[in-house]
């Protein structure tokens, strides 16, 4: 498993549209798509992005604690924005070449220690304790209880991949749970159950992907 960078994070909230507008006012991202069924927001469309889902409300956080998105600046801003429905994003001041792009993903876990071997099966690299990282951003594993929502904020954790075809081989020969492959216009993703029911996708970008 080698997954490349923290493309994205996707959830399901019950009102995209007002958390979309929130979002973009008070973090400076801005909307790359908008469809029917989602909402994509970024700063940047080959960097790591916010994915809202429609869902019904109200969802709970589960084994979401935070996101974590790096400024070269915070520049006066709140270091800390709520966009409602339990999601919470932190800015992080520190180094970056694309502003707003995914710095880390906070996650409650029954056993972190052990959270952090199977995330590295996933293809994640050791970071410290309680971290992973995949193309310098990272999962935080906080101690605590996940739970098992009905209705979880959180939909899945997106990594960017050469091959999903590769990925989806390497799956099934480790014995990882694959949930769905989707073959979309534009990419084709591979998704698989990690830790505490966390549902990671390996996408991969087809030569037709265009975002702007």
């Amino acid at each position: 498993m080698n997954p490349k960078t923290l493309d994205h994070v996707a959830l399901w909230v019950a009102d995209r549209h007002r958390m979309a507008e929130v979002a973009v006012e008070r973090l400076g991202v801005r909307v790359i798509e908008r469809t029917d069924r989602f909402t994509l927001l970024g700063a940047d469309a080959r960097r790591g992005k916010l994915t809202l889902f429609d869902a019904e409300g109200p969802r709970e956080r589960g084994p979401l604690a935070r996101i974590g998105l790096r400024v070269s600046s915070l520049d006066g801003r709140d270091a800390t924005v709520d966009l409602g429905e339990g999601l919470e994003i932190v800015l992080v001041e520190a180094e970056t070449d694309s502003e707003l792009d995914l710095d880390h993903v906070a996650l409650v876990s029954a056993n972190p220690a052990e959270a952090v071997e199977r995330w590295q099966v996933l293809g994640f690299a050791p970071a410290g304790e309680g971290r992973v990282e995949v193309g310098g951003a990272y999962l935080e594993l906080l101690a605590g209880e996940p739970g098992s929502p009905e209705r979880p904020l959180l939909n899945h954790i997106g990594v960017l991949v050469d091959s999903v075809e590769e990925h989806r081989a390497d799956a099934e020969d480790l014995g990882i749970e694959i949930d769905d492959l989707v073959d979309a216009p534009n990419t084709i993703a591979l998704f698989v159950w990690g830790p505490d029911r966390v549902k990671l996708e390996y996408i991969e970008h087809k030569p037709s992907f265009s975002l702007t």
